[in-house]
């Protein structure tokens, strides 16, 4: 397996002028970001028909919502540790000299594989303390079933990594996609159409939908579908020797125990506050406050789409520029659109409150007050991960679970300090606490590590501008008719790309 990178550049067109050099790499990242991203962005968006169905169909006074939430807290939790940063690890050394990628690849896959299942039979010997532990003694099937959607995706992340390093965007994103439309289906299936045939046809009907199974639905759909993609990495999965190298493993592990550890506070940032609540909110309806939160961060995930197409697309091609000379650079100016770029979303969300509030039920619209919060903790969580690559790259992965562990450790105390008294809007705040917290610590430490010449005073202009704009769009929602708060908010939107095409685009060509 020999990898060959579309971003390389012409040495010697670039000795006389790196700037096309640094262009054509910020070209090939931008399309490969395209394609993952619609992926990602189109999956969200049809994963997001999934919130007014369950919304719709679980009430927020009946807790189902919160159900679905707190559960998939758990497994996002999960599926980091039983991935152990592994994903990361195999762009390292696959493309490290002297290593071979198929004996890396083999090995990752044989020991994360192994890992998987050693944890699916324990989850099933330990099922019933398991389950009462987490609240869900009445129901343990939630519980093993997870367990294994969780084991089957964090095998499944490891050819999906591969398919990333040979530059094979488009079966990824197929793949996702695929899981997305079933998930979809199957969704409709027994939350819409099953439910509506047995109020007519319950003997009928009855012999595959069972009205009592209510949020538990989800979690079966989810089981059925991720273990259907497995079958399609048959190619990834055959076609090599497996080799299991015990020295390389040890090698791989040093290196990427340090990237589980801030991998776990990582996700504890975007999860902790959900798997928290149920056991801090002092009220007798903690499931349903948590199915607000939960539904309402829904309509603040688009930030988290843009930052998870950028990731897969900058982190093989990080590696793979880490010897060439413009590279610096290269990550400066990537830095700069990826934040011109999510602050833009920052506004079409804030923009356009008035149209996705319907994503979700009318009774969770009190969760909206979370969203603008949401989106700048995603924000900066997004602006973390640009930064996380100068400790990848000189190999001390320490400083991330030294940065993500201070950040989850604020994260963590602000809900335990506030969420009893001020609910699911604590766990906003303290979202946003941490992810400030870990940015500002990696930006400062990585100056003196590995000093990267970000443009700041540009940066900052369209941070002003949109906190400018988000003001202004809040008095024309709160004083203006919707139809003339959408005519206001879209001129300022188109005022915010205007000076982007000004200012940078136009200077650029």
């Amino acid at each position: 397996m020999r990898y060959s990178s579309p971003l390389f550049c012409n040495r010697r067109s670039s000795l006389f002028n790196p700037y096309p050099a640094t262009m054509a790499n910020l070209k090939s990242l931008a399309k490969d970001t395209a394609i993952y991203g619609m992926s990602s962005i189109i999956g969200r968006f049809l994963n997001y028909l999934l919130v007014p169905l369950y919304t719709d169909a679980l009430t927020a006074a009946s807790g189902g919502y919160g159900v679905i939430t707190n559960i998939y807290a758990y497994t996002a939790l999960l599926l980091v540790v039983l991935t152990y940063g592994m994903e990361t690890t195999f762009f390292r050394f696959a493309n490290k000299s002297g290593e071979n990628p198929t004996k890396v690849y083999s090995t990752i896959l044989l020991s994360v594989g192994a890992t998987s299942i050693v944890f699916v039979v324990l989850v099933l010997l330990f099922l019933s303390p398991l389950s009462s532990a987490m609240g869900y003694g009445s129901h343990p099937s939630y519980v093993w079933v997870m367990a294994m959607v969780v084991a089957i995706d964090a095998f499944q992340c490891i050819p999906f990594a591969y398919l990333r390093y040979q530059k094979r965007p488009m079966k990824f994103a197929a793949l996702k996609l695929l899981f997305i439309v079933l998930n979809i289906a199957l969704n409709l299936l027994f939350f819409l159409v099953f439910p509506a045939l047995y109020r007519s046809y319950p003997e009928v009907i009855g012999r595959v939908y069972d009205p009592s199974v209510g949020a538990g639905y989800a979690f079966y759909i989810n089981l059925a579908c991720t273990a259907t993609i497995t079958f399609f990495f048959y190619k990834e999965l055959t076609g090599f020797r497996y080799v299991f190298d015990r020295q390389l493993l040890r090698r791989m592990l040093s290196y990427s125990m340090p990237i589980l550890i801030l991998g776990i506070a990582g996700i504890l940032n975007q999860t902790a506050d959900k798997i928290l609540f149920p056991y801090i909110y002092k009220g007798s309806d903690a499931h349903a406050q948590l199915g607000i939160y939960g539904a309402a961060s829904k309509i603040a995930m688009i930030m988290a789409m843009i930052t998870q197409a950028f990731r897969y697309a900058y982190e093989p091609f990080v590696f793979s520029k880490a010897k060439d000379q413009d590279n610096r650079e290269t990550y400066a100016k990537a830095m700069k659109y990826f934040i011109i770029f999510t602050l833009l979303a920052f506004l079409v969300v804030v923009g356009y409150m008035d149209i996705l509030r319907h994503i979700i039920g009318r009774d969770y619209w009190d969760g909206l007050r979370v969203v603008p919060i949401v989106m700048a903790a995603e924000l900066m969580m997004g602006v973390y991960f640009n930064l996380s690559f100068w400790y990848k790259l000189i190999d001390k992965t320490i400083w991330g679970a030294y940065f993500s562990g201070i950040g989850c450790a604020v994260l963590v105390a602000v809900n335990l300090l506030f969420v009893p008294r001020y609910g699911y809007m604590a766990c906003a705040w303290a979202g946003f606490a941490g992810y400030a917290t870990a940015m500002v610590l990696s930006y400062v430490v990585g100056q003196r590590k590995y000093p990267i010449a970000y443009p700041l005073k540009s940066i900052a202009v369209y941070v002003a501008i949109a906190a400018f704009f988000y003001f202004l769009m809040g008095y024309t929602n709160r004083y203006l008719s919707t139809l003339w708060a959408l005519v206001a908010n879209t001129a300022l939107i188109l005022l915010f790309v205007a000076h982007f095409v000004k200012w940078d685009l136009r200077r650029r060509n």
